[in-house]
């Protein structure tokens, strides 16, 4: 099994963690370990490493990489069980300081056809990141509603033609169910007007990243999480999240907004007098972006922004 991944702003990453030796750290989304690894370089087997992922091919593929070293935990959950996932280790003993996500579909899933995460390569419609759940893609696209269908392609994936793409997809489903990558992709081809498919993106990509994200649940742990994890750093501990599309970023600005200043007071208030008091500080004004050369290195990481919130 070949599980590669390009690590996408890996020296931003590294360089805004802030490593100590003797410190613990999360990789919250560990996929082919290429972050992990420089995580645990800078450890030195002196400080701990905890690496997550929810894909069992990962955390196989991150055992192999990460084999000299004899300070890590390898976890096979999701990083929203992060509090479940604090307890189990004790780490409320030692706190944390530092937690990285990366957000992004790794480059294997999207390599790897069988997946049905790429709409460049016929698969059974799949898209699980946790093989271990029955809820799959050809479950959202078969048996959702229309209306939510629609409602779900226009969000997640902001793809102004949702509407007339579910209706195609539901009159084509009323003859055979839709079962793989390249069935959805020729309706979704039908479904946008030529002159609409001449610039841009390829014209599943939307769709295919809205349903994606709703078979993993993706936005909807994603805030909860955002505190949860803020909550068990260290003071200085950092939190570091790299995202790919608008709509993962403006729920990362807006939690670590709400983290440095939570205070719900009316603004022609004098003082505050609903009790919440600052979390932490947002390092990231603006975020961190990747340098022309990494793009042209790894396409991939063109939409990549990386946000870092500080623990008082």
């Amino acid at each position: 099994m070949n599980f590669e991944h390009i690590s996408v702003l890996l020296n931003e990453c590294i360089e805004n963690l802030n490593i100590k030796k003797n410190g613990v750290y999360i990789d919250g989304t560990m996929g082919g370990a290429g972050h992990s690894s420089e995580i645990a370089k800078a450890l030195q087997n002196t400080g701990r490493l905890i690496c997550i992922d929810q894909d069992e091919n990962a955390i196989k593929a991150g055992k192999q990489r990460l084999q000299d070293f004899n300070n890590i935990s390898f976890v096979h959950s999701n990083f929203s069980n992060i509090d479940n996932i604090y307890k189990s280790l004790d780490l409320d003993k030692t706190g944390v300081d530092g937690i990285l996500l990366d957000l992004g579909v790794s480059s294997h899933q999207l390599d790897e056809g069988y997946r049905g995460f790429s709409y460049m390569q016929d698969a059974p419609l799949d898209m699980r990141m946790d093989i271990r759940q029955e809820f799959s893609a050809y479950t959202v696209v078969n048996t959702y509603s229309k209306d939510k269908l629609s409602k779900i392609i226009y969000e997640y994936g902001e793809e102004r033609w949702a509407k007339r793409i579910a209706e195609f997809i539901d009159e084509e489903r009323k003859i055979n169910p839709i079962k793989t990558t390249f069935e959805l992709v020729s309706i979704i081809k039908k479904a946008i007007p030529k002159g609409a498919r001449i610039d841009g993106p390829h014209p599943a990509k939307r769709t295919f990243q809205a349903i994606r994200i709703e078979v993993n649940k993706e936005l909807e742990i994603l805030k909860d999480t955002i505190n949860s994890m803020a909550n068990i750093l260290n003071k200085d501990g950092r939190l570091a999240i790299i995202t790919f599309h608008s709509l993962e970023d403006r729920i990362v600005k807006n939690t670590f907004k709400e983290l440095e200043n939570p205070c719900i007071c009316p603004k022609d208030f004098p003082v505050c007098v609903c009790g919440k008091t600052s979390l932490g500080k947002v390092i990231t004004r603006k975020p961190i972006l990747p340098s022309k050369e990494e793009i042209e290195q790894n396409h991939r990481s063109r939409s990549a922004k990386l946000r870092i919130f500080q623990k008082y």
